[in-house]
């Protein structure tokens, strides 16, 4: 992948996705599927993607949420949640979403960067994530979303639109994403393992 000297939120030029047809199988998975809430936290969840093949452990537990790193206190120092996981080891789709256009768009992606856990995430009404860094930046594609949702990366909040379009973050600084609104927001996001932002 190209290095890019672009803000810390990235626009793909010449990607985009239906996102009617996003919307519709999400509600078709959801009838079959819900969204894990590792530990404590009751307003984020996740559905899997893609796992390790042969690995049914890799879609379970911590391998849901991931390692990250928080600044719990005004010392600045930083406690590292959780352990590492390898990314790159993620290369077999789910085979509850074999015949849905999940599949169309976890292939077009593949093709054009190196993933590794690509998940549907959940941030419920009126919460917000930890003030944390992560080990790589994300891709999303917004599914389901409202005015109230901001993505806060060091001082720039960002409102992803679901329109469609693919948008990298810089998750290796620090930042957070909250949810304002009255209704849930509904992102797929995709680890990505070549860092565009060094």
């Amino acid at each position: 992948m190209d290095q890019l000297n672009y803000s810390d939120f990235y626009q793909v030029p010449n990607l985009k996705f239906d996102i009617k047809r996003l919307r519709d199988d999400l509600e078709s998975v959801l009838k079959k599927k819900s969204f894990f809430s590792p530990g404590k936290i009751t307003n984020f969840g996740a559905i899997p993607l893609n796992q390790i093949p042969n690995d049914d452990q890799s879609v379970k537990g911590h391998n849901v949420r991931g390692i990250y790193w928080t600044i719990p206190d005004e010392k600045g120092k930083e406690v590292v949640r959780d352990i590492p996981i390898d990314e790159s080891k993620y290369t077999k789709l789910i085979p509850e979403f074999e015949n849905t256009y999940f599949k169309e768009v976890y292939n077009t992606l593949k093709k054009r960067f190196k993933l590794g856990r690509v998940r549907l995430l959940l941030k419920e009404p009126r919460s917000t994530l930890s003030w944390h860094k992560d080990p790589e930046p994300r891709l999303h594609i917004p599914i389901i979303t409202n005015l109230g949702c901001s993505m806060v990366i060091e001082n720039v909040a960002k409102h992803l639109p679901a329109n469609g379009h693919v948008t990298i973050t810089n998750n290796t600084k620090y930042h957070n994403f909250f949810n304002g609104g009255e209704q849930s927001r509904i992102h797929l996001v995709a680890c990505v393992l070549e860092n565009p932002f060094n």
